[in-house]
């Protein structure tokens, strides 16, 4: 194919021959320059797509615990079943089970722990959340109306040192008036289970019993609530104001996403943060594009002094080393995007291979819940960094570019 004479000397400059050491230099601080773009691409990717690993494993984990959506009553949903049905009629809900929330105390001999306690359906519970997988000892279905027994996270439950049989007392923030006074309400339970979901925040601190024995205990005609599941949990905040228009009652819905806003507020702006920061390194090899472009129109000014005395306009001149930035900066972000594609799609290869190298673990299983380095690589955010990428080196021709149209052809060939 015939290529304008100005792609086809942008190119030749970009792959100087090596029969000049003056050329093989340039070629060697072009090849710096690409290198330099690619691994600024390749680092950034893999850096937020580690993030992305660690936003997603984290809230998965809170949503194996945690309902998509809460339907909270005033005070109870003594007629679960019909708002239930309702919220069954919107095509994304797929699940709904009525639960009890309250805060209460758990003791044993002299141990006092506070405790999320969560009244829950056995029957119903599977059809919300994933905590009926998540057991390491026991089962969900050991919750038995009547039958009093509990099911503990497993750190507040190494915490209180106790195991499936072991009886704890439960103490209910609501008093029993007596002559002398009132008497904090105790009921003894039996551990029927202890589950591990992942996530400290609940394994230290949530305890399950049933419904009805909840109910009973404080003294309720119903559930608090309803909890949802969502085919998407991303629409969850667009299915709560949808639901909000459909559900009869005074009714308060509440999200996922809204329950747990100041975490997922504190991991974007970290995630901006370090694109920000990141980013600085495709700035650097960008201003490394502009020397290796000044240093290239230095080398090439009687080159240049000749184009110009055989007609060449100075536009064409400027189009020869955008051609030469531009190709520098194509070729880097393509290889860095590819680069850093591939080795944050294979993160889960890769790590634990330099992890049996070095004999070292990056996450000990003893101190981090996550010991497995999880990656998420996203469209949108390689294809945001590919053009940022892409467009600095655009803007890093610009200044080269202009000196070399400015080369006056006398006083370049003055001493040649």
């Amino acid at each position: 194919m015939n290529f304008p004479y100005e792609w086809q000397i942008g190119w030749r400059y970009t792959r100087a021959s090596k029969r000049a050491s003056r050329n093989t230099f340039i070629s060697f601080i072009s090849m710096i320059s690409m290198l330099g773009i690619a691994l600024g691409v390749a680092a950034l990717i893999v850096v937020l797509s580690v993030m992305n690993g660690f936003q997603k494993e984290v809230r998965d984990r809170m949503l194996s615990v945690l309902a998509h959506i809460e339907v909270i009553g005033p005070s109870t949903l003594p007629d679960w079943r019909r708002t239930a049905a309702e919220a069954m009629r919107n095509k994304e809900v797929v699940g709904a089970a009525p639960y009890v929330a309250a805060q209460a105390m758990l003791t044993r001999d002299d141990i006092v722990r506070g405790v999320l306690l969560r009244g829950v359906d056995p029957a119903e519970e599977p059809k919300v959340s994933d905590i009926g997988k998540q057991f390491k000892a026991g089962s969900l279905t050991e919750l038995q109306p009547g039958g009093f027994g509990i099911v503990l996270g497993g750190e507040l439950a190494a915490a209180m040192g106790v195991r499936v049989g072991d009886k704890v007392t439960l103490v209910a923030p609501q008093g029993t008036i007596t002559p002398a006074g009132v008497l904090p309400r105790l009921k003894q339970f039996t551990v029927v289970g202890v589950f591990s979901s992942g996530h400290y925040e609940f394994d230290s601190a949530l305890a399950l019993i049933d419904i009805q024995d909840a109910q009973t205990l404080f003294r309720l005609d119903g559930p608090n609530g309803l909890r949802l599941k969502l085919s998407d949990m991303q629409r969850a905040p667009q299915v709560a104001d949808a639901l909000a228009g459909t559900l009869s009652g005074e009714l308060y819905l509440r999200d996922w996403s809204k329950q747990n806003r100041n975490w997922f507020a504190a991991v974007q702006t970290e995630k901006r943060m370090m694109f920000i920061i990141l980013t600085l390194i495709i700035a650097v090899a960008a201003f490394n594009l502009v020397s290796t472009l000044v240093m290239t129109v230095t080398d090439k000014q009687a080159d240049i002094a000749i184009l110009r005395t055989m007609g060449a306009q100075p536009g064409s001149i400027m189009r020869i080393f955008i051609v030469q930035g531009v190709a520098i900066g194509f070729i880097g972000t393509v290889l860095g995007v590819l680069g850093g594609t591939l080795i944050a799609t294979n993160i889960d290869v890769i790590v634990p291979f330099i992890e049996r190298i070095l004999q070292v673990q990056f996450l000990p299983r003893d101190i981090y819940f996550i010991s497995e380095l999880p990656s998420d690589p996203r469209v949108n955010d390689i294809a945001t960094i590919g053009t940022i990428s892409f467009v600095l080196a655009i803007l890093a021709t610009l200044y080269p570019s202009w000196r070399a149209a400015r080369v006056n052809p006398a006083e370049a060939l003055r001493y040649e």
